[in-house]
């Protein structure tokens, strides 16, 4: 009897290991995905969406409550915090993309996974898009006050702006889990967008 209580044991574990590998494999940027064979504003906007997403898959790959919860002094932000921004600025790209405004609201609070996520999904959601237009000029980012003003930007803009503050923050978000203990996996090849063998 006990012997089959063990079993079920380790079968139940291993199908819960399981389906976490396949979840985590249904996000997108484990891998850089393949380069488009033409040069366009759209493909090279998209490919800069895209070195983003796989930068933050990998940035934020199998942290811990404890990285989640360091900043290297009292006055900095959090790593749960640098990722709530950069899930922001995910949501500035993608709103970009799709030609809605931006506009302050409440939402319900998320889990860490389930922001991770939404930012991967907002970047490859953005990534495609670009990456099938002839013409990125469109993408303007416009910020809606409460009170109904607009502000509007370029997608000059959106380069400068929430595109290289995400990847900024990537990087901050590398330092801190190396700092708690928990260090950017050195099989990562940033330059080729794959793990090394």
């Amino acid at each position: 009897m006990k012997v089959k209580g063990i079993l079920f044991s380790l079968m139940s574990i291993f199908a819960v290991v399981t389906v976490a590998q396949e979840t985590m494999s249904e996000l997108p940027y484990h891998q850089i995905p393949d380069a488009p064979e033409s040069y366009t504003a759209g493909t090279v906007a998209a490919r800069m969406v895209d070195g983003l997403g796989f930068r933050y898959y990998w940035a934020t790959e199998g942290l811990r409550e404890k990285d989640l919860e360091y900043k290297p002094n009292k006055e900095s932000r959090t790593t749960a915090q640098t990722i709530d921004h950069i899930y922001g600025l995910s949501k500035t790209i993608i709103n970009a993309t799709l030609k809605k405004p931006n506009i302050s609201s409440e939402e319900k609070e998320l889990s860490f996974e389930q922001k991770r996520a939404a930012t991967l999904n907002n970047f490859k959601r953005a990534a495609d898009i670009l990456r099938s237009s002839d013409d990125i000029s469109q993408y303007n980012m416009v910020f809606q006050q409460a009170d109904g003003r607009t502000s509007e930007f370029p997608f000059w803009n959106h380069i400068n702006g929430p595109i290289a503050d995400a990847i900024w923050h990537c990087g901050q978000v590398v330092s801190f889990r190396r700092a708690s203990g928990n260090p950017f996996n050195s099989k990562v090849s940033l330059l080729r967008g794959r793990l090394r063998q």
